[in-house]
């Protein structure tokens, strides 16, 4: 009996060492189009968002976080590669026409974004050194299947959901991809409701992943479709709305028309922190909780001009920032950041440390303990949100963006410059830099660029550094061409 309680004192012993070696799991939820002051913790007043809340009650809210660019597929690439706008390999929305040979034999409807290229490095590449079981769940829109960016060749074992932009506008669609095969969608024509709704699809996916590798490290990346149009919510959401948010007659532009915008609007953003609740749930069930650091943010600002119903006014969407999606004024690029982890992240913090999606990758390595790429432009964010370490403090943010006319912009300490309308032709000083404090003026309502010359020539050098011309995206003025 003695030799027997022995013998079960080392395994347990074995078995509590082999846990505190084990790399802890990271999930990092990332929603689309979601306004920065879209959740209750950032003071949203409709909608409710109880389970993000509580990641940011028991955990650490950003007040001062970005997104990698002002729409989706920029802003996704600078986020899975750590580098900003002015490197990034993808800096604008752009559908691949020629299709794969591959693509064309599925018949996928779709071409996809410009694809990441072979030798960018991503987070799921990264944390396969540390033998990290993969996931992508949701939309990519950084390459089609078939293509160099395919998530399969960008380090993910899993991918579930849209490779292409364009084929997430709509929440009940014909077909989903799981790796490199298309899954049809029951009782699904594209039209306004379905029967099998993608975001309940992501979320039955993602639990089964977890699940799966329950006993080995796992990265679980969510980046779900909502709140991008359509507006498309199942019934029972809906009805949750229908009667309390007031509905206005709007004249309908794009996407597909929905009786009731707002209401429906609400209910996307609520059914997806339902389903955080659920990840949030097999975590604590499976007895992963300490282990498991937990991740929300966005990949840009909210919906402008009230695309498909939707109404970023009422819903005081960005707060008091000025410019939505398209824009990087604040109100396109800042976004939330929560994160999570039990007994390592102290609850109820709130963070004013500037930092960009950029970040995301070093943050992960050192949470992880792995190492980055070289030449990566995101620093760790874990000392701030562990309170452990020294932090890094970026010298500047710098975004550029060659579309919506033009725009390029950068954050120095509560400075932030802005030139807009760049490859407008009629523009007569498309090199004009707008200056705004922030601290005093967050919505960047008055222009002090007249008032510091000095500075204003400041920021204009430090763009040129940060800048790198690409031929595929290019803002011509930069590189002195005409």
């Amino acid at each position: 009996m003695t030799r027997l309680l022995a013998c079960l004192m080392l395994l347990s012993a074995a078995t509590g060492l082999f846990a505190a070696d084990r790399a802890p799991n990271i999930v990092l939820i990332m929603a689309d189009d979601l306004g920065y002051a879209e959740l209750g913790c950032y003071g949203q007043q409709w909608i409710k968002t109880p389970n993000i809340d509580r990641l940011a009650a028991e955990g650490i809210r950003f007040t001062d976080f970005y997104s990698g660019n002002a729409v989706c597929a920029p802003s996704r690439c600078c986020l899975m590669t750590g580098k900003h706008p002015g490197h990034a390999y993808i800096r604008n929305n752009r559908e691949m026409k020629d299709v794969s040979p591959e693509t064309q034999a599925l018949d996928l409807e779709y071409g996809g974004q410009r694809p990441l290229a072979t030798e960018e490095v991503t987070i799921a590449e990264m944390l396969k050194q540390r033998g990290y079981a993969t996931a992508a769940i949701g939309k990519w829109g950084l390459g089609q299947f078939g293509s160099t960016g395919d998530p399969n060749a960008q380090g993910f074992d899993l991918f579930y959901g849209f490779n292409c932009q364009r084929h997430a506008h709509n929440h009940y669609p014909k077909f989903l991809m799981r790796n490199r095969e298309k899954e049809v969608q029951p009782g699904n024509d594209r039209t306004l409701t379905g029967d099998t709704y993608s975001q309940d699809q992501f979320t039955k996916v993602a639990l089964e992943f977890i699940d799966e590798n329950k006993d080995k490290p796992f990265f679980l990346y969510l980046p779900f479709a909502i709140p991008h149009l359509s507006i498309q919510a199942p019934d029972e959401s809906t009805a949750e709305y229908a009667g309390t948010i007031p509905e206005e007659d709007y004249v309908h532009k794009g996407y597909l028309q929905h009786p009731t915008p707002r209401a429906g609007y609400a209910a996307m953003i609520t059914h997806m922190d339902k389903d955080i609740g659920k990840i949030l749930a097999k975590i604590e069930a499976l007895g992963l909780d300490d282990n498991t650091l937990v991740m929300f943010t966005s990949d840009n600002g909210a919906t402008y001009e009230r695309l498909g119903g939707s109404d970023s006014d009422f819903f005081e969407s960005v707060a008091n920032l000025r410019g939505f999606k398209g824009s990087l004024y604040e109100g396109g690029v800042r976004v939330p950041l929560v994160a999570r982890w039990p007994g390592k992240i102290k609850p109820g913090q709130v963070s004013h440390l500037p930092g960009a999606l950029w970040d995301m990758m070093p943050t992960i390595a050192e949470v992880a303990k792995t190492k980055t790429p070289e030449k990566i432009d995101g620093y760790s964010l874990a000392p701030t949100m562990l309170g452990t370490g020294e932090q890094k403090v970026h010298d500047y943010l710098y975004w550029e963006f060659p579309a919506y006319g033009g725009q390029q912009s950068i954050r120095m300490g509560k400075w932030k410059g802005i030139r807009q309308n760049m490859m407008v032709k009629k523009n007569p000083d498309p090199l004009k830099i707008e200056l705004y404090d922030l601290e005093a003026d967050p919505g960047e309502t008055t222009d002090l660029a007249a008032k510091h010359p000095d500075l204003v020539e400041k920021l204009a050098k430090l763009m040129a550094e940060a800048h790198t011309p690409s031929e595929q995206e290019a803002i011509p003025v930069l590189d002195g061409k005409k």
